[in-house]
């Protein structure tokens, strides 16, 4: 029954954090920003198997960091390094249950099309700002995220391939607002795809049981 419910409260919590939670003070809206990865982190938990392979074990390290990155994104190299670190881990966790066939594979094109065009208007508005210091990190992890997303594809999974697109989505959205120009309602669009990408995540779960 608590698992059932948790969607609902994944989306009620979800909703208060981008909608309602103020953005002063800033540890109360924090708390509120962790809330809802706390809860996908455990319907996650609940709906693995009890006898948890290492698939699992690494997707729920994938969303713990997640979660890490979440807090530490104030301290931006920092939360970029945790978010690195998490999807390492939802590689490893897709890596396990791939299903490799060609036109699957074939979508490493426009992914990495995609990946080099965010790359170059990236480096160009970092060299502009002179936030040189950022090309490193910033680059590898469009490299590594977009690497996940590929991956998610390849397992033949439609909420991993879902959830991972999202994620690529949420993190284009933030980067191109951070660095290249403003985007109206940034905030909105960037948590709103994010929780719905880890939930779709997390769901993963379930549809590779079944």
């Amino acid at each position: 029954m608590f698992r059932k419910l948790l969607p609902y409260a994944i989306a009620l919590m979800s909703a208060l954090y981008i909608f309602v939670i103020p953005a002063e003070p800033e540890g109360l809206k924090l708390v509120f920003k962790l809330i809802p990865m706390a809860l996908i982190l455990t319907y996650a938990w609940l709906l693995a198997p009890t006898s948890r392979q290492s698939k699992h074990w690494l997707l729920l390290l994938g969303l713990f960091f997640s979660m890490c990155g979440d807090g530490l994104m104030k301290w931006f190299v920092a939360g970029l390094s945790a978010f690195l670190i998490g999807h390492l881990f939802y590689i490893a966790s897709f890596t396990r249950e791939l299903r490799f066939s060609w036109p699957r594979a074939a979508t490493l094109l426009p992914i990495a099309l995609y990946a080099g065009y965010m790359g170059y208007r990236l480096v160009n508005a970092l060299q502009d700002s002179g936030d040189n210091g950022l090309l490193a990190p910033v680059l590898v992890y469009i490299t590594v995220i977009s690497l996940m997303a590929w991956t998610a594809i390849l397992t033949g999974n439609r909420f991993a391939i879902i959830g991972s697109l999202l994620f690529l989505a949420s993190d284009s959205i933030l980067s191109w607002n951070m660095f290249v120009s403003d985007i109206s309602y940034s905030g909105v669009w960037i948590m709103t795809t994010y929780y719905v990408a880890q939930f779709f995540i997390a769901s993963s779960i379930r549809a590779r049981e079944s």
